[in-house]
């Protein structure tokens, strides 16, 4: 590997530069592959997209997709809506609705079957935007002591939106319930007084949808502000497997990872924070090149994903996954929970599978991939890890711990819930051995 501040080369393996194609529900008829799909199939799907936002990249559909196993391939559960994505009182509604065809009053039922969705899951709207001189920072957020998460206005879209996203209501045009934020000046100002922050992540949405240009204002006004107890600076993003030609062959691609580079170069610890859902995208060559070339600016690739029934809910697939990646040089993160929003009952996997299926591939991968940790809920009070089901005095139950909490003390202090089997998210659990409260909800 060069040196990390070394200079990007232009890629010489790329010679032709594919053009981005974003799909949307309004070019659903013009995507050629679902034809190959029933009429009703189809008519479903736009049912669906008229709740839950669609957006979908040309790579995905081209090149991820196993169109002869549509709609049971994963990559299209990942990106296309189907039926069962929305309740079945839900769907009969927005059916009707567009029986009628009247546009007014699919927006309304469309808005009121969204406001039922939980649209911003873990009180972030109303618990988590910090204040600087008495003002809120609604493009901001700062749940954790050390962790500051920013949005900024031109990131929040997605090449693509993956069906299960908790972070749909970005997507919908709903002003009320989208956070972004324009001034970066601000974000400095805040960190300044906040000497307690270590870690920025820039987060949407998806950053890497902005011109290199655009992104590099917000993070070269950060090292430019010389702050000495920000050593970290993150990225969250799913551009390595919905457009990695986003790292090749754009037009600015090498102006980002020049970008990338300064960050080191600073003296600040880059993580990529990567999103991989199925270890066909970890495999596929463009993907691999994109990984090679990031990792060659000195950041550091950290992978994680959430657990997805349809796409993801087997062991095997997960320690494939972790194999692949370590393999490609980056690090096995989180395996999250599906979050208690959108289509959380289709996705959604019981805790206790969801622990069998974290333990069964755990077993299957060296210490290498270990550094993952799994299965993890980001709740309202932190992210929370199911630990393992055990039998006590007689009583089954979850064990449970925080590995990131509001109240730094709550951090890897074991508690247990009675055992259900059934059980998705924290509120459907209840304390174990005859408590009354679990000990975060202590009045």
């Amino acid at each position: 590997m060069r040196h990390p501040c070394a200079s990007v080369a232009v890629p010489s393996y790329a010679p032709s530069v594919p053009i981005y194609q974003p799909y949307t529900r309004r070019d659903l008829g013009r995507i050629q592959q679902l034809r190959r799909l029933p009429a009703a199939a189809r008519q479903e799907m736009e049912v669906v997209a008229r709740v839950l936002p669609f957006r979908a990249s040309n790579f995905v559909i081209e090149e991820l997709i196993d169109w002869r196993k549509a709609p049971d391939d994963p990559y299209f559960r990942l990106m296309f809506p189907v039926r069962d994505m929305l309740r079945p009182a839900h769907y009969e509604r927005m059916a009707a609705a567009l029986k009628r065809g009247s546009s007014v009053e699919v927006d309304a039922v469309a808005k009121a079957i969204r406001s039922e969705l939980n649209p911003h899951p873990a009180g972030q709207l109303e618990r988590n935007v910090p204040v600087l001189k008495d003002s809120p920072l609604p493009g901001m957020q700062h749940k954790y002591p050390e962790t500051v998460l920013f949005f900024p206005t031109q990131g929040q879209t997605c090449h693509a939106y993956c069906s299960f996203c908790f972070r749909w209501a970005q997507f919908i045009g709903d002003g009320n319930l989208r956070i972004a934020a324009r001034e970066g000046a601000i974000l400095a100002d805040y960190l300044r007084v906040h000497p307690e922050v270590s870690d920025v992540l820039f987060t949407g949405g998806d950053p890497l949808v902005m011109k290199t240009q655009t992104l590099a204002t917000y993070i070269d006004r950060l090292l430019a502000a010389d702050i000495d107890h920000l050593s970290s600076i993150r990225i969250g993003t799913k551009a390595l497997t919905f457009w990695p030609h986003r790292f090749l062959t754009d037009p600015d691609a090498d102006d980002l990872l020049r970008l990338f580079e300064r960050v080191v170069k600073a003296g600040k610890h880059l993580a990529f924070m990567a999103h991989f859902n199925h270890p066909r995208a970890v495999s596929h060559p463009m993907v691999q090149r994109a990984i090679a070339r990031i990792r060659e600016t000195g950041a550091e690739i950290r992978t994680q994903s959430p657990l997805l029934a349809h796409i993801n809910d087997d062991p095997g697939i997960w320690s494939e996954m972790w194999r692949e990646q370590v393999k490609s040089g980056c690090i096995p993160y989180y395996m999250f929970v599906v979050r208690d929003t959108g289509a959380q009952h289709y996705f959604g996997v019981p805790l206790s599978r969801a622990h069998e299926i974290f333990q069964g591939a755990y077993q299957q991968v060296s210490g290498l991939a270990r550094t993952v940790r799994g299965p993890s809920l980001s709740t309202a009070q932190g992210k929370l890890q199911v630990m393992g089901v055990n039998e006590i005095e007689g009583e089954r139950v979850f064990t449970l711990q925080f590995i990131q909490a509001r109240q730094p003390e709550w951090v890897l202090q074991p508690f247990f819930a009675r055992y259900d089997p059934e059980a998705r998210w924290l509120d459907e659990l209840r304390p174990a051995f005859g408590e009354e409260r679990f000990f975060f909800d202590q009045p």
